[in-house]
């Protein structure tokens, strides 16, 4: 067996949540953050960035299955009027 036989029995055996950075270079044709993320909303594909500003792709996304709901976005709740301040 040779290098490259042990190297993709090893990337099809290892699940992944995530697409890599290289496969996420790859399906958006950019290397550049920015034009990943311009791509990916152009292919309406789901994905988030993470704090340095890298576009993250689920696995599922790409492969066009149904992802769990994600949580809506947390509001700090407001004071009513008329209520008192806690202390």
């Amino acid at each position: 067996m040779n290098a490259n036989a042990n190297e993709t029995t090893s990337n099809t055996t290892t699940q992944s949540t995530f697409l890599t950075v290289e496969a996420v270079a790859t399906l958006t044709g950019r290397r550049r953050k920015s034009k990943q993320v311009e791509a990916l909303r152009m292919m309406g594909l789901p994905f988030w960035v993470n704090a340095i500003g890298q576009p993250i792709v689920t696995v599922a996304a790409v492969e066009g299955r149904r992802e769990p709901a994600r949580e809506k976005e947390w509001v700090m709740p407001r004071k009513k009027h008329g209520q008192k301040k806690h202390t």
